[in-house]
């Protein structure tokens, strides 16, 4: 089977399985984008993510990834669905239904498993998140979008409701064109509506400063004085950034119904959540993006909305 056709089917596949769009980049070390992160890195913009400095070298070059790595397949699903954040309790958007990386993984699984059936000889490695890639980095590159000021990818078509995932393969491919237009503009509405502060220059976040970070990702027993004061309900998350921006009055409903929201991530009650034992947060949040912040730190997120009152946030009975 020649190239062409090769690609053709790799399409053809993709858009079978669910993925809402694929593209095609060449397996290259991406050199601006490596030392972006590494000054991101050096400027300890990552807070407490340590992870992030591992093996840095391999997220903008595939060829340590797989050997002999020829084509990076990038694939966007739409997570969008229509419901509205309620103001005393919110959760980000992208964790309302399934996690996304049990979905995403098994649809990405199987498009690789298909992919060494059609071509024995290459060798082929799925990515989601957890692997060290640099996914918006190569989705731009592939052509599905550009990166944002909020640092989010943004596609024509949906958006930028999206979740990322990769193929990395030693076959060759035909490849699409980098998406090279900066279609943010002038509009800084990302930058102007963040609470605080946290974009701190055009495509650069401090996650120190993003409330995202600090309800998912950071371990302490209290949250910085900072975010509290600009939760405005937050409990998991924060879709600030996403939510003021232009692009995603392109949004649609996503046709994965494993991302349809959980009740209780819709409308989320605060002090039940300041009161769940740990088997109560494990039995609710199974299969849940949610269990990423462990019992102690959405106990901590509820607590402080709960202590911070304000007209908007009062504690819900």
């Amino acid at each position: 089977m020649d190239f062409l056709e090769k690609t053709r089917l790799v399409r053809e596949k993709a858009m079978a399985l669910g993925f809402s769009a694929v593209a095609i980049a060449r397996a290259e070390k991406l050199e601006d984008d490596s030392n972006a992160l590494n000054d991101w890195l050096e400027n300890g913009n990552h807070g407490t993510m340590r992870w992030m400095e591992k093996e840095p070298e391999k997220r903008g070059d595939p060829t340590l990834l797989v050997e002999g790595a020829e084509s990076v397949i990038c694939f966007a699903t739409n997570y969008f669905t229509p419901f509205q954040h309620p103001k005393k309790a919110k959760v980000s958007r992208y964790a309302w239904g399934d996690d996304y990386h049990l979905v995403i993984k098994s649809r990405l699984n199987e498009f690789c498993n298909w992919f060494r059936e059609i071509d024995p000889l290459a060798t082929t490695k799925a990515c989601i998140d957890t692997v060290p890639i640099l996914e918006k980095a190569w989705a731009q590159r592939a052509g599905l979008g550009w990166i944002g000021k909020h640092a989010n990818l943004i596609t024509r078509e949906l958006g930028s409701w999206v979740f990322l995932s990769e193929c990395v393969t030693t076959a060759k491919l035909v490849y699409d064109q980098p998406f090279e237009e900066d279609h943010c503009g002038t509009c800084t509405a990302c930058i102007e509506a963040c609470p605080t502060n946290a974009i701190i220059a055009e495509r650069v976040v401090d996650s120190r400063k993003c409330i995202s970070y600090a309800t998912i990702e950071l371990r302490s027993p209290a949250l910085p004085e900072e975010i509290v004061r600009n939760l405005d309900g937050w409990l998991y998350g924060c879709d600030i950034c996403q939510d003021v921006c232009p692009w995603n009055r392109f949004e649609k409903p996503s046709e994965e119904t494993a991302f349809n929201p959980r009740p209780f991530n819709l409308n989320p009650n605060l002090l039940e959540i300041a009161a769940l034992t740990q088997e109560e947060f494990s039995s609710r949040y199974r299969n849940s993006a949610i269990k990423r912040t462990k019992v102690s730190g959405l106990k901590r997120n509820a607590e402080a909305l709960l202590n911070h009152r304000t007209p908007e946030n009062g504690a819900q009975e």
